[in-house]
């Protein structure tokens, strides 16, 4: 890119303001400093948490990223503000379970196509939160399988799944009321398991509390823990887990031959 630039400013096809514009690390767009170096350095441009956001102020900020990425994420946007967003974006896609916004450019490269995550949810109760890590992984790249409903208080569901979970590169389970299912998942597969609570269950529940210090406590091994709710963070890790998991694959096939 930086190559680009400068031959362009050589040729005299860009001027050097512009040039600026485009090397500068962020964009001050006065309420938000866009962030444009961030997928130079993590590998994912950067994510916007759309709560306490307005759509207009969204609308500014997803044009900046879309302006230089292939992809642009919006998670926790309500139905209301992502219809007015896409007033003004309407090639953006809206998963009103999730409550996440997104766009691909068509010209995307593919991302993960060997191996999957697997993203497991206890109740019907949890989609909300287990499709922001769905989603949010797809986004980024990586092929998701959705194994839902499949909670402890009917653990043959879980079990009738127990090969496909087992065969993903990295599970992320979602559980709220006490939080056990991803004890009983991490104690079945030799992979990593990212365990989300959720605030589903009733009062000695805390909201999601009593979910999150089971999973902290969990006797299973091989089991991180992420915040309540949080959906996307499972997502995200899981991807970042499956591209090293690929790139360590192709490493092997190169010793072999």
């Amino acid at each position: 890119m930086l190559e680009e630039i400068l031959e362009q400013v050589q040729k005299g096809t860009l001027s050097v303001t512009e040039a600026k514009e485009k090397l500068a690390t962020f964009e001050n767009l006065g309420f938000a400093k866009v962030d444009h170096h961030r997928k130079k350095r993590q590998g994912f441009p950067e994510v916007v948490f759309g709560e306490g956001k307005t759509a207009e102020q969204i609308v500014t900020i997803i044009q900046a990223l879309r302006a230089r990425n292939n992809q642009v994420l919006v998670t926790r946007i309500s139905k209301e503000k992502a219809e007015t967003v896409q007033k003004t974006c309407p090639d953006f896609t809206y998963n009103e379970i999730a409550n996440i916004l997104f766009w691909k450019d068509e010209a995307c490269p593919a991302g993960n196509t060997q191996g999957y995550i697997a993203v497991v949810a206890a109740g019907t109760s949890d989609l909300r939160v287990a499709e922001e890590a769905a989603i949010t992984a797809e986004v980024l790249g990586s092929n998701v399988h959705r194994i839902y409903d499949v909670g402890v208080a009917g653990i043959h569901r879980l079990l009738n799944h127990a090969e496909e979970i087992q065969n993903a590169t990295v599970s992320v389970v979602v559980a709220g009321m006490e939080g056990a299912l991803p004890s009983v998942v991490g104690g079945l597969v030799s992979h990593p398991v990212i365990a989300v609570p959720t605030s589903i269950g009733y009062g000695a529940n805390f909201n999601g509390l009593s979910a999150l210090l089971t999973m902290l406590n969990s006797c299973a091994s091989g089991i991180s823990v992420v915040n309540i709710d949080n959906g996307f963070g499972g997502g995200y890790n899981a991807v970042l887990i499956h591209q090293l998991a690929q790139k360590g694959a192709g490493k092997n096939e190169d010793t072999l031959f």
